[in-house]
Parts: structure tokens; C-alpha cells; sequence
């Protein structure tokens, strides 16, 4: 019987590593070069197929990212109208009773996006929630108030870290990964990659707070904090970096990862409206950010969007394939090793390189304009244009480097 025990608890545990885990950080005004408040999740999690989609049966209207296969209802970061954001991070020390079935994080994101405007109404509904609530969860939070916190929450309670509080976040930001501080100490999941993550905002200046940098510095990172390597700099990776392959295990970036999401908000005093959502769905180290609005609603960028005639969003399906290069070994322990010299190489010729000017081209397009909307109000004219140039350009890359 203990044989048998063991057998089936090692999947278990391997399935709880992968499946739920993410990284994720919480930036303040006060800490953002334009004031704008920041929400990052790196996600990660056991389906490869999720994509971007608008709500309209709540008090709010809101986008947010679902699994594609998804019947429960369930939302796992979004926006509303009212510059509401939320996120989470599966939490693994939180839980202290045996209630089952757990894993409601998701209804209960889209709920709050449906029903808050602020920090202030989302712990109302927090307290009134029937118990137990079934979830172990952080949720990160930011409304168009400068409001910013995470909760750390369990079926029956929850604890409130103020990302405001200099006490709490003496940078301005605050990083959550798969353990919660009011848990069990030394229990939970992703403390290396919290190790690492923490190096690099170590390392961020103050103009380093951006959306495009925390997706190209963060959410394709290889660093190592235990190993103390990056693996984009050969020099100090050597015994790792042997004939192009490389093991994966506890970086940001995993195969599991399967979108990385930036949320920037707006500064107290601005129109909600100008909230917006980056996007990278897929492997994030092979695919692209690209911008949505809750204000344009059901006209969300076409890569990022699945329907009745298309089941996957074309940029989630073109980022699917390129990992299956990526990770191309399946039998046994194979889908633990990279193919590193196909994802970077010396010659500048690995698809992270090679997508990294494409991503850069669309915040180029973007960015200008955001600060123009800041003054005038967002254009939607001028949105469905910059569209049309982004998926024109996106596309005929994937097309010609890559055959998708």
C-alpha cells in the first residue's frame, strides 16, 4: 500500500508544479516612468490554448484571457471598464482545511471584473462570498484610484498587502509567484523563480518599468537565481550550454508558460478607457505582445480571438507550433529540454532574436499614440488602423520566417 501511495502521489505533485503555477508582479505609479500603474503575469499553466475575449453580461464590460476549451465561465487576468484589473497567482501553502473541489479562482475573477470599480468593492465581495470560498490564491489588484494590492485568500479568509505601503513594497512593486507570506513557511512552490525575479527588479531603474521591458526582460528571461546563469550570456553558462540543448526547469519562462500578460493601468484622474492590455499568448519567448482595449469591445485584435468557425487564436496557434520546435523531444523526460540553440544562438538567428524586433515594431506603432490619447481621449479609428498594420506586418513574419 505505501508503494502504491507513492506512485500515485509523485504525479500528483509533478502535476501541481506545472499545471497551476505563474509569476507575476505588481508595479506602482510611483514607481513607473509615466505614473501608470503596472499588473504582470507570466502564466503558466496545463493547456497551451487560451485566448482574448470581450464580456458584456455584467455591470462591467471586460477582456480577459480564458482557455479556449473553457464551459466553466472562468477568467484568469482581465480588465473592466472602470479600470478594475485583476490577476492571480495559484497559491500552495495557503490552504488549511481538507474542502474539495478547489480551483474556483477563475469564476471568481470574472465575477469581480462584472461587479468592481475598486480595491474597496472587490474585498466587499471578498467578505460577502458564502464560505468556503475554493480557492488558494494571490490576487493582484489595481483600480483608476492608484489602488494596488494583493490578497492572499483561502476558503475562508483572505490578508490584504497594500503595494502602496512602503512598509509592505519599499521599491513600489511587489512580486507573487506560488507561495503566499501569511502561509506555511517553507511550503508552496516558486521560490526560485521569486529568487530570480526579484534579481531582476533589483536591477530595473525607474525607466525600466514598462510594459515592453518586463515582457522582453522578464517574461523571457532565462537567469537562474540557484544556478546563477543566464543563458543568454554563454560566458557564464558554459557547463550548461554544451551541444545546443539545455535542461528546463524553474525558469520564468517554461513550457508551460503558455501567455504573458501586462496590464497599465491609468494614473489617478485619467480616463479609465485608456487602460490597456498586453498580450503575448503562447510560449512568450516565441511569440508577440499586441495591445487590446475594453473600450473597442468585440473589435479585439484578430490574432488574439477565437470564434465559432476558429477554435484557436491564430496567435496562440502560431506560438503553439514554433514550441513544439523548441521542445521537440516528447517520449520520456524529453519535453524538460530546450532546443536553445533554435531559440538563440551566437548568430542572432534564434526565434527569440528574430521576433524581438517584431515586438518592438508594435510598441513603436503603439506607444506614440498612447500618449497622445492620454491628452485628447483614445481614437477608435485610429486604433482599428494601427490594427490592421500590426496583424499585416505580424502575420507576413510568422509567413515568411517560419512558414505559419
Amino acid at each position: 500500500m505505501k508503494k502504491l501511495y507513492l506512485i500515485m502521489l509523485l504525479p500528483a505533485l509533478f502535476l501541481t508544479d506545472s499545471v497551476k503555477a505563474c509569476t507575476s508582479v505588481i508595479v506602482t505609479g510611483k514607481a513607473t516612468p509615466d505614473g501608470r500603474p503596472l499588473l504582470w503575469k507570466h502564466r503558466d499553466t496545463g493547456t497551451d490554448w487560451n485566448h482574448i475575449a470581450f464580456f458584456n453580461n455584467g455591470k462591467y464590460r471586460f477582456i480577459g484571457l480564458v482557455n479556449s476549451d473553457d464551459k466553466a465561465g472562468e477568467v484568469w487576468t482581465g480588465t473592466n471598464e472602470t479600470g478594475f484589473s485583476i490577476m492571480n497567482t495559484a497559491s500552495y501553502n495557503l490552504q488549511d482545511d481538507d474542502v474539495k473541489p478547489m480551483d474556483g479562482e477563475g469564476v471568481l475573477m470574472r465575477r469581480a471584473l462584472e461587479i468592481c470599480r475598486t480595491l474597496g468593492d472587490f474585498e466587499h465581495f471578498l467578505d460577502t462570498l458564502s464560505r468556503p470560498m475554493r480557492v488558494e490564491a494571490n490576487f493582484g489588484v489595481i483600480d483608476a484610484y492608484g489602488g494596488a494590492a494583493y490578497y492572499e485568500t483561502n476558503n475562508h479568509r483572505y490578508v490584504k498587502f497594500d503595494v502602496n505601503d512602503e512598509k509592505v513594497a519599499p521599491h513600489g512593486y511587489l512580486i507573487y509567484t506560488n507561495f503566499s507570506f501569511t502561509g506555511r513557511k517553507d511550503e508552496g512552490l516558486g521560490y526560485i523563480r521569486y529568487e530570480t525575479a526579484t534579481q531582476l527588479f533589483n536591477q530595473f531603474k525607474k525607466e525600466d518599468f514598462t510594459p515592453r521591458n518586463l515582457l522582453s526582460a522578464c517574461s523571457r528571461s532565462f537567469c537562474h537565481s540557484l544556478l546563477g546563469c543566464d543563458l543568454r550570456d554563454e560566458k557564464n553558462s558554459p557547463n550548461l550550454l554544451t551541444n545546443g540543448w539545455v535542461v528546463e526547469q524553474d525558469f520564468i519562462p517554461r513550457k508551460e508558460s503558455s501567455a504573458a500578460i501586462v496590464i497599465q493601468g491609468v494614473a489617478n484622474g485619467m480616463n479609465p478607457s485608456l487602460t490597456v492590455m498586453w498580450t503575448v499568448l503562447g510560449y512568450p519567448p516565441v511569440s508577440v505582445a499586441i495591445p487590446s482595449w475594453v473600450a473597442m469591445g468585440e473589435e479585439l485584435p484578430g490574432l488574439l480571438t477565437a470564434s465559432s468557425k476558429q477554435a484557436h487564436a491564430p496567435m496562440c496557434t502560431k506560438a503553439v507550433e514554433l514550441e513544439k520546435r523548441v521542445f521537440p523531444v516528447t517520449r520520456g523526460n524529453g519535453a524538460k529540454y530546450i532546443r536553445w540553440n533554435l531559440l538563440y544562438n551566437d548568430d542572432n538567428t534564434g526565434i527569440m532574436q528574430q521576433l524581438a524586433p517584431v515586438e518592438d515594431a508594435v510598441f513603436t506603432l503603439f506607444e506614440p499614440k498612447l500618449k497622445e490619447w492620454e491628452k485628447i481621449g483614445l481614437n477608435k479609428e485610429e486604433i482599428r488602423i494601427l490594427y490592421k498594420q500590426m496583424e499585416e506586418s505580424v502575420e507576413k513574419t510568422y509567413q515568411t520566417l517560419y512558414g505559419l
